[in-house]
């Protein structure tokens, strides 16, 4: 009994281990740009988190992101009593000195806490933090003011946890007026379509309706590694910036023209301008031959990324060994086999990918060319 039990702690040791050793969040570059892993919400107890900005940057180099934005609350501060905040640049300060000379990239921003409308919304490429203050003294700030001064200071502006229950009972994300005024005066440039824990089907058709860009954020106050289970296989939510450049300007120029994508719970959301290529780019025939004297066909598949695909065969072909669903793990390898029924190569095969989304109930579709000339890279 005792060594069965080393033995299940061992085992549990070592699947940690292997989630820790394989945390970094990895997806491919698309054609034409680089794509970047994002997390542009989160606390530190600069406002309502509960750990210092170098917890945060940590997190990220961990995580082997590209860059993150530390957006404390503007007008919700809990800490105040034992920590005062006359500067609200100053978790930013803290954040990039912890830095160092490591390339993660951090990005200036705050939470503008309103109540609804218009909720929360992160501003980030911020010049000047304290500028947005709702409450300097005597002078109360009209909340269209701050949205104006965001514009004046060059700022991305987007709308946080629009679905969160706090300020919608029902969990539906619904434009307000005041969000149409916003998004009409080019004050309003995104949307989270997925915050921390949930996802908004709602929230995405807001964004493919407004043309905002998708976003995904961890919104995180705690541990990272607690508050998703990393340990365990989880990962934090990101957006991926198809940037240009791998730089602070690459990503603010990719979230201002709308090649964004959220990675929500595996689960890769966006719209088919940048899933598509992305899907392509992660999901490649490594290589396919007959069985021999059959024209059954071991096909392999290997994916480049972090996602793990579940994919549902559409073509006209069928499989010999499964039914119609293929699972592609993660960075890997992974193999099904065809029944070409005589047809002669190449083979098309078309695939919807069941954990990628493009808008409300649609998922996209891939196809696939395997020719018998390939070879296992």
């Amino acid at each position: 009994m005792r060594y069965a039990l080393l033995l299940v702690a061992l085992l549990m040791i070592s699947n940690r281990a292997q989630a820790q050793e394989h945390r970094a969040i990895e997806f491919p570059d698309i054609p034409g740009y680089y794509t970047l892993a994002c997390d542009l919400h989160m606390h530190t107890v600069f406002s309502d988190g509960s750990v210092w900005p170098d917890i945060r940057v940590q997190e990220a180099h961990r995580d082997e992101l590209d860059a993150i934005a530390v957006t404390e609350h503007l007008e919700y501060l809990p800490h105040r009593a034992d920590l005062p905040l006359p500067d609200h640049n100053r978790a930013f300060e803290v954040a990039k000195n912890a830095n160092h000379d490591h390339p993660l990239i951090i990005i200036p921003g705050a939470e503008i806490t309103r109540a609804m409308p218009p909720g929360h919304a992160n501003a980030i490429f911020l010049t000047d933090a304290n500028a947005l203050v709702a409450d300097r003294g005597e002078t109360a700030i009209d909340v269209m003011d701050v949205f104006e001064e965001a514009k004046q200071q060059g700022a991305f502006t987007f709308w946080n946890h629009p679905a969160w229950t706090s300020q919608r009972a029902d969990g539906v994300a619904e434009l307000d007026e005041m969000h149409r005024t916003l998004i009409e005066e080019g004050l309003l440039h995104g949307i989270e379509v997925a915050n921390q824990f949930t996802y908004s089907d709602e929230a995405l058709q807001i964004a493919l309706d407004h043309n905002l860009a998708i976003l995904g954020t961890s919104d995180v106050h705690g541990l990272i590694d607690w508050d998703f289970e990393v340990a365990k296989g989880g990962h934090r939510p990101v957006t991926l910036v198809f940037a240009e450049e791998r730089t602070a300007e690459g990503i603010h120029e990719g979230l201002r023209t709308r090649r964004t994508a959220a990675w929500h719970r595996n689960t890769l959301i966006g719209r088919e301008s940048e899933l598509l290529p992305l899907l392509h780019a992660s999901i490649t025939v490594a290589g396919a031959e007959f069985r021999p004297g059959t024209s059954v066909l071991n096909v392999t598949l290997i994916n480049h990324s972090d996602a793990r695909f579940l994919l549902r065969n559409t073509s006209d072909f069928t499989f010999h060994e499964d039914a119609d669903l293929v699972e592609v793990a993660p960075h890997a390898q992974t193999g099904f086999v065809l029944k070409t029924s005589g047809h002669d190569a190449p083979y098309l095969i078309t695939f919807e990918v069941l954990n990628a989304i493009t808008a409300p109930g649609t998922h996209p579709e891939i196809t696939l060319t395997i020719d018998t000339d390939s070879s296992l890279e």
